[in-house]
Order: C-alpha cells, then sequence, then structure tokens
C-alpha cells in the first residue's frame, strides 16, 4: 500500500448512527482567509458549494463529530489492510 501524506483516511464504524447529515460526500475547502472557505458537498441532486458562516459552521462542527468518532488514521489504515 502506498502513504500518501496530504491524503488522511478516517473509517467511520458502521455502528455509529447519529451522524445525521454525513451521508454523502463532503469535502472542507479552507486556507489562510477563512472568509473564501467552502464546503463541497456531493449529493443525489449535484454538488453543492457551501460558503454562508451558518453552513460552515453547521459543517465545520459535523466534520468535528466525524473526526472524534473515527478510528484514528492507523486503525483505519490497519482496517483497510
Amino acid at each position: 500500500m502506498r502513504t500518501r501524506c496530504e491524503v488522511t483516511v478516517w473509517v467511520i464504524p458502521l455502528s455509529l448512527d447519529d451522524f445525521a447529515g454525513a451521508g454523502s460526500a463532503m469535502v472542507h475547502v479552507g486556507g489562510p482567509v477563512p472568509r473564501l472557505d467552502t464546503v463541497v458537498r456531493d449529493a443525489p441532486h449535484g454538488t453543492a458549494f457551501l460558503e454562508s458562516a451558518a453552513q460552515l459552521e453547521h459543517f465545520q462542527e459535523l466534520f468535528r463529530r466525524v473526526t472524534e468518532r473515527s478510528l484514528s488514521p492507523e486503525r483505519s489504515r490497519d482496517l483497510i489492510r
């Protein structure tokens, strides 16, 4: 398996059921100018670009919860292998 330092994978155990709204692909794009941050979300009806302060706050909280409850990157890698 190749290791790439710019990609981190967290496996979300299927037994967790408190992630309403996390069932589709989400990407948080951020940089040194926070007001330019965007969440890109893939949904059945197409791709949505979310950039309002309220939307960003909601998805940043969702990303935080998912990261906290997921397996560590090392445990995720071991599970995938």
